[in-house]
């Protein structure tokens, strides 16, 4: 599973979610080896803007080609900002799950629970 791109300045979930945390906010996505795993990606649904998440709870949908799979909050938090491109070009969790593919942006009141989630090297060791 070594062969999966797993930025090391990210964080991660069991479900296969990053999290990129700024300050009080954190922008959310799937893994290299999330989209590859799902295959081609043919539509997103995404959590509504100003709706609030609950940390290890579905708040979206990513539908492939092969399947249909929860997106979970990484965190407790309130939804500032969606990704509008996947509206048009949900591909882009494919080809660029850390970058364009991101999916949701988020305000987190507690950053300290990002630190329960898993390093890049917890990440990689889940993955075997």
């Amino acid at each position: 599973m070594s062969d999966f791109e797993i930025p090391v300045d990210l964080r991660y979930t069991s479900e296969h979610e990053w999290v990129r945390l700024e300050a009080d906010r954190a922008r959310v996505g799937v893994t290299s080896y999330a989209q590859d795993a799902l295959g081609d990606i043919v539509f997103v649904t995404l959590p509504d803007v100003g709706s609030d998440v609950s940390a290890g709870q579905p708040c979206g949908e990513v539908e492939s080609t092969k399947s249909v799979s929860d997106v979970f909050a990484p965190l407790d938090g309130s939804v500032t900002a969606v990704n509008p491109a996947l509206d048009g070009t949900p591909e882009l969790l494919n080809s660029d799950p850390y970058g364009q593919g991101w999916m949701f942006e988020m305000a987190v009141p507690d950053t300290s629970a990002a630190d329960a989630l898993l390093t890049a090297e917890q990440y990689r060791a889940q993955l075997g």
